[in-house]
C-alpha cells in the first residue's frame, strides 16, 4: 500500500482525519481560530496530541489550495493513506451486505459527494477501479466532508473480474440505468447486493453491464434527462436505509 503523504484541506476533512485512530496525520497547519474551534468540537479528547502543529495565516494557507480553488477554512493537514481493507475478508460470512461499485467514474467532486452519502446512510463499502480513484485529491476529501474516514473503500485492478467473483459469492448486481425496466423502489433489497453506477457522460461500459443481473432506474420527471450521479446515489442510499429501519 502506498504510504506516501499528501495534503487535505477543510474543517471536516481535517478534523475527522485527526479523530480517526487509524489515520496517520503527520502535520497540521492551522489558523489560531481553527485551533480554538478544534478544541471546542473535541472537549473530551485532545486530537492534536502527538501531532506537529504549525500556525499560519489564512493567506499562508491559501497556497495549499489555490490550484484547486478550494476554501480551506483555516485547516490544512498532511496525512498518509489508510491501510486498504481486503474485500474477500470483508464479505466473508456476511449474509447481508450492500456495496456500491463505480464504473468509469473519476471526477473527484462526484466521488467525494457519493462517499459522503454512502457513509451517511451506512452503505457497507465502495468498490472502484484503482486507476480511476483520485486517492490523494484535496477536492475529493473536501467533497466527502470527513466521510473518507467512515467508509470502507476497496480499490480493485479490474471491475469486471471483481463483479464476477462477487456474483459467485451470491451477490446480486443491480445496474442503474435510465432505461432500466423496473423502478429501484420495486426491489425488495434483501441479502447481498451490488449497486453498479456508470459515468455520467457514457454510463457503464457495455462489457461491465453484462455482469448486471438486473437494470433498474430512478423514476424522475420525464422532462429531465438525468440526475447527477452523486444525487442519484444519495436517493438510492436513503431508500435502502429506510427499508433497513423498517425491517
Amino acid at each position: 500500500m502506498n504510504k506516501s503523504s499528501f495534503f487535505i484541506a477543510g474543517q471536516h476533512a481535517v478534523i475527522e482525519a485527526l479523530r480517526n485512530p487509524r489515520r496517520k496525520v503527520l502535520r497540521v497547519f492551522l489558523t489560531e481560530d481553527a485551533k480554538k474551534n478544534i478544541h471546542r468540537k473535541n472537549p473530551k479528547q485532545n486530537v492534536l496530541n502527538d501531532v506537529k502543529i504549525y500556525f499560519k495565516s489564512k493567506k499562508e494557507l491559501d497556497k495549499y489550495t489555490n490550484k484547486e480553488q478550494l476554501m480551506h477554512g483555516g485547516y490544512v493537514a498532511e496525512i498518509e493513506h489508510l491501510d486498504q481493507p481486503d474485500l474477500k475478508e470483508f464479505i466473508k460470512e456476511k449474509n447481508k451486505c450492500t456495496l456500491v461499485c463505480l464504473d468509469e467514474v473519476s471526477d473527484p467532486r462526484n466521488i467525494g459527494s457519493l462517499i459522503r452519502s454512502a457513509a451517511s446512510f451506512k452503505i457497507d463499502g465502495l468498490i472502484i477501479k484503482q486507476r480511476h480513484f483520485p486517492n490523494d485529491s484535496k477536492l475529493m476529501y473536501k467533497s466527502a466532508s470527513g466521510c473518507m474516514e467512515h467508509l470502507n473503500i476497496f480499490e480493485v485492478s479490474n471491475i469486471n473480474s471483481t463483479l464476477k467473483n462477487l456474483k459467485e459469492k451470491n451477490f446480486w448486481v443491480y445496474g442503474f440505468d435510465s432505461k432500466g425496466e423496473n423502478d429501484f423502489t420495486d426491489i425488495k433489497w434483501e441479502g447481498k447486493n451490488i449497486l453498479l453506477f456508470g459515468s455520467e457522460g457514457f454510463g457503464m461500459r457495455q462489457h461491465t453491464g453484462k455482469y448486471a443481473d438486473f437494470f433498474v432506474k430512478i423514476d424522475i420527471n420525464k422532462d429531465v434527462e438525468s440526475l447527477n450521479i452523486s444525487n442519484s446515489a444519495a436517493i438510492v442510499f436513503h431508500h435502502l436505509s429506510y427499508l433497513k429501519k423498517k425491517s
